[in-house]
């Protein structure tokens, strides 16, 4: 059988993917990664990375497999926390988990685990993988998990076949109640662990006082803008002229509203937000529409069915299209039909790419809430998913 390095975080999916794996006959190694020392901005201190090594430390002793820890923090700081703040700095809303899994648990973590002789890297995502075979070469297909209530294959849209060949993903054909009934039935110490929240090994964190830490505070407008102003100027007929109007939010201007109160930074806010904003005196709650980091301006609508906060459209750039399958890349000029999601656990939704020189378009069939720009659609062919890239 193989020599498998197991990525134990201390939770109960990575805990039964350690046991599903030494039950199959494999020789398994425990690794815990180190990715985050800091408590500033935590919401709770009672979790850290000290208590969740810990516990898989006495999962690796249940199973009896050797437990080694490495210590990522310094290149998580660089490939995902500075990258993060960046993206906020600029107006844009990133992934940090699709982040922490292309550059961090499937690039350093599996040269990690390689140094132990492993054949494969294992992970406790709720994803499959399938291998077929094209033109006498293996391709690896990344697929939606069983439990499509806890599908993790949209975090992992940025792997690629080399990344893939290396990994196992040992619960990704389970329930997760299949999988808390393993670790109850095998007395696991995760068995009635609760499931980790927040940003990837960050924790669970209060977002703005995080992005404090490194954004300043700079107080700027609140502009409303009103419905019925979007409503007229979004009426645009969906033709290939119009892709451009059909894919980018409308641009908005501070005399298109009125001025209705202050903010501590354009930076902070995301589309679609709701909290935050302390403005009273509306019938219904006031909703980010658009943010402009360089005027220092926040737009707002009023009610969750606001204008603005839909769209027919998105762009990703032709530098930031990521193809899993490289077999199926589109090429200029093309169109075609995909599932398309545009944040984790949002229901696939249909819709067509236009492949262009500069990029994608991609247009839904029906308008779609909340699209933010630093976040990732990505595209499914039925289970499989097939591409993605960082939304315009």
């Amino acid at each position: 059988m193989s020599r498998v390095v197991v990525g134990l975080s201390g939770g109960v999916d990575s805990s039964v993917a350690a046991f599903l794996l030494k039950q199959q006959g494999h020789e398994v190694i425990a690794l815990f990664m180190v990715n985050w020392h800091e408590r500033v901005g935590a919401v709770t201190s009672a979790c850290t990375w000290e208590d969740d090594a810990l516990i898989a430390r006495m999962v690796a002793k249940k199973l009896e497999i050797p437990f080694h820890i490495v210590d990522l923090s310094s290149q998580y700081k660089q490939r995902v926390v500075d990258y993060m703040f960046a993206e906020y700095q600029a107006g844009r809303t990133p992934n940090p988990d699709v982040l922490c899994n292309r550059e961090i648990k499937f690039d350093i973590f599996m040269d990690e685990a390689l140094k132990f002789g492993a054949d494969f890297v294992a992970t406790g995502h709720y994803c499959q993988k399938a291998e077929t075979t094209l033109d006498g070469k293996p391709v690896y297909r990344l697929l939606a998990g069983a439990d499509h209530n806890k599908d993790q294959s949209y975090f992992l849209c940025q792997l690629n076949q080399e990344q893939l060949a290396k990994s196992l993903f040992p619960v990704g054909h389970l329930q997760k109640p299949e999988v808390r009934e393993i670790a109850r039935r095998e007395n696991l110490p995760t068995a009635e662990r609760k499931d980790s929240q927040g940003i990837c090994f960050v924790g669970k964190v209060d977002l703005p006082t995080f992005l404090q830490q490194q954004l300043e505070a700079k107080p700027g407008n609140v502009i409303e803008i009103p419905a019925a102003f979007l409503e007229k100027k979004k009426q645009v007929e969906i033709s290939e002229e119009n892709y451009r109007k059909l894919c980018f939010p409308y641009p908005l201007k501070p005399w298109h509203g009125k001025v209705i109160g202050q903010h501590q930074g354009a930076h902070f806010y995301t589309i679609g937000q709701r909290k935050g904003l302390n403005i009273g005196g509306y019938t219904e709650p006031l909703f980010v529409i658009g943010t402009d980091v360089q005027r220092n301006i926040v737009y707002v609508g009023e009610g969750a069915n606001h204008p603005g906060l839909y769209r027919r459209g998105l762009f990703v750039a032709a530098a930031n299209l990521h193809w899993i399958r490289e077999d199926l890349k589109m090429h200029t000029g093309e169109k075609r039909e995909f599932d398309v999601r545009i944040r984790y656990r949002q229901p696939l939704e249909k819709a067509q790419i236009h492949l262009r020189d500069e990029g994608a378009y991609f247009l839904f069939d029906q308008e779609q809430r909340g699209i933010t720009a630093g976040q990732f659609a990505a595209w499914y062919a039925g289970d499989e998913l097939i591409g993605s890239g960082v939304i315009a």
